[in-house]
């Protein structure tokens, strides 16, 4: 008998230490699938009626915040409203009870809310102060510069990042087309969802933001990445070599050749070919002078085939360079020249020209500064760190002057338009859409800043689906809208637009 009570002893504790183990694992590590869970109606509940912080720029305007529901049939006390509607919907996001959340309120969700591990040990040191906790995020981005893009890009689809390569701070991330977000955080739960609706279906897909979502031919604007791959990786140097004055370059392997735009002949030095942006150089150079594995590993080297790109939004995609060449050198010719499988987000090419500017290294971009709590204390804050290290500082000092030469004498001239003073440089790109009629990205990377001194912002302008098919539609139309958004950044009492 006393066997039999201690097996049954023993058997209780066991059922008794799993059952602990299973409301430990649920509770503690199971809680965040919960919390996400889509179909845990009470926990949308819970956020949607809570207080909620506000989202402001970095000069100080609030684009996000909440306030009291005027719609008396609302089971909601509170309503989520975006001032600025479109300016800042591809950053802000939306927050709605039926359709979720995106951008800044879904990425920082808990911070809005007040619930993170930093608000839970204020809490213990306020067990009697009767009061809801929020977090208000200030933005590294400005409104001023924001408006700036918005104003140049106007109604032609395409998108405008322009960051600090010092921080990797991100003062404008524009996309057009955009939406309000306002009716799909609107209380009335049909209202949004069919807001939700129209907006699934229409052209463009405007909530999709062009900026860090979606990627694109860079054109040209790649040759950057291929000018350092041939210093970092082949040998080429400011003198050398001296690359054929000709029309097109026909690498080994086929007899199709690669063409310069409008059958034109250029060739030259470094500088040179950066100034007029040459197809057939630079496709001698990605095949001749780097090869297939020193192409992918610059590029790589950029962040391009990385997943885990380190921006603080939801879903970012990744640039791609393709990797598997398999001795097909045409091919590495056109990916050279940023053509073939190459892609990138305009985010990417704002940090090809941030790695230059920056000595070589890309920081992490970031567009929340700082969490503040509601009694205005610091919670949490940016802490700059490296992404990549794109190139040595003696190639970003070469190339930082190759691409100051392509302003001054290339096809960025319109670049430095009202710039003065600065240093500044860049580089054009037209990526090709077709040739009946001729239509292409137009494209533009650069940076600018004081004499002497690292620069203070880096952009990247694509304006997709320009007519026409030369290396001048980057400088033309790209140029003016990248050198008004740097001016406003460099000089923000000058003004850039109404």
């Amino acid at each position: 008998m006393g066997r039999q009570i201690r097996n049954l002893g023993v058997f209780l504790v066991v059922l008794y230490a799993a059952l602990f183990v299973q409301i430990n694992r649920v509770t503690v590590f199971g809680a965040e699938q919960l919390r996400d869970n889509p179909n845990n109606n009470r926990e949308i509940e819970r956020d949607f009626a809570a207080p909620r912080g506000s989202v402001s720029t970095a000069d100080g305007v609030v684009i996000a915040e909440s306030v009291e529901s005027t719609d008396p049939h609302s089971r909601f006390e509170l309503q989520r409203v975006f001032p600025l509607n479109e300016r800042y919907a591809h950053i802000t996001g939306y927050y709605g009870f039926s359709v979720g959340a995106s951008g800044l309120e879904r990425e920082y969700n808990d911070e809005l809310a007040g619930r993170t591990i930093d608000f839970d040990l204020q809490d213990v040191g306020d067990l009697f102060v009767d009061r809801e906790r929020v977090g208000n995020l200030t933005l590294s981005v400005r409104d001023d510069v924001q408006r700036v893009a918005q104003e140049q890009l106007g109604a032609r689809e395409g998108s405008v990042v322009a960051l600090d390569p010092r921080s990797g701070g991100i003062y404008a991330m524009w996309s057009f087309p955009s939406f309000d977000p306002n009716p799909l955080s609107s209380n009335d739960l049909s209202a949004a969802a069919t807001a939700d609706s129209q907006l699934n279906e229409a052209e463009g897909n405007p909530k999709l933001s062009r900026a860090y979502q979606d990627r694109f031919f860079p054109g040209s604007t790649f040759k950057v990445v291929t000018a350092t791959a041939g210093v970092e990786r082949g040998g080429v140097t400011q003198n050398d070599p001296e690359y054929p004055q000709a029309d097109s370059y026909t690498a080994r392997g086929t007899t199709r050749p690669l063409n310069n735009f409008g059958g034109r002949t250029c060739g030259g030095t470094l500088f040179i070919i950066l100034q007029q942006s040459c197809n057939s150089a630079f496709a001698q150079m990605g095949v001749e002078q780097v090869g297939p594995d020193g192409m992918v590993a610059t590029a790589e080297a950029f962040g391009f085939n990385d997943d885990d790109v380190p921006i603080d939004l939801p879903s970012p995609t990744e640039s791609v360079f393709p990797t598997e060449f398999e001795q097909d050198l045409p091919r590495l010719a056109q990916a050279s020249i940023g053509q073939n499988d190459v892609s990138a987000t305009p985010l990417q090419m704002a940090l090809v020209a941030a790695a230059v500017a920056n000595d070589g290294t890309i920081m992490e971009p970031y567009v929340v500064q700082e969490v503040r709590d509601d009694q205005d204390e610091v919670i949490d804050e940016a802490d700059p760190d490296e992404w990549k290290t794109a190139m040595s500082p003696a190639t970003s000092a070469l190339l930082g002057e190759a691409m100051q030469s392509v302003v001054a004498e290339g096809s960025a001239v319109k670049l430095d338009d009202g710039l003065e003073g600065y240093e500044v440089g860049g580089k054009t790109g037209t990526a090709q859409l077709g040739t009946d009629p001729p239509r292409s990205h137009a494209w533009i990377i650069g940076f600018a800043g004081p004499p002497g001194e690292t620069p203070h912002v880096a952009v990247a302008v694509l304006v997709e689906g320009q007519p026409g098919a030369s290396e001048q539609t980057g400088g033309d139309v790209a140029a003016p809208i990248a050198a008004a958004v740097m001016r406003q950044v460099l000089e923000p009492g000058a003004g850039a637009g109404g």
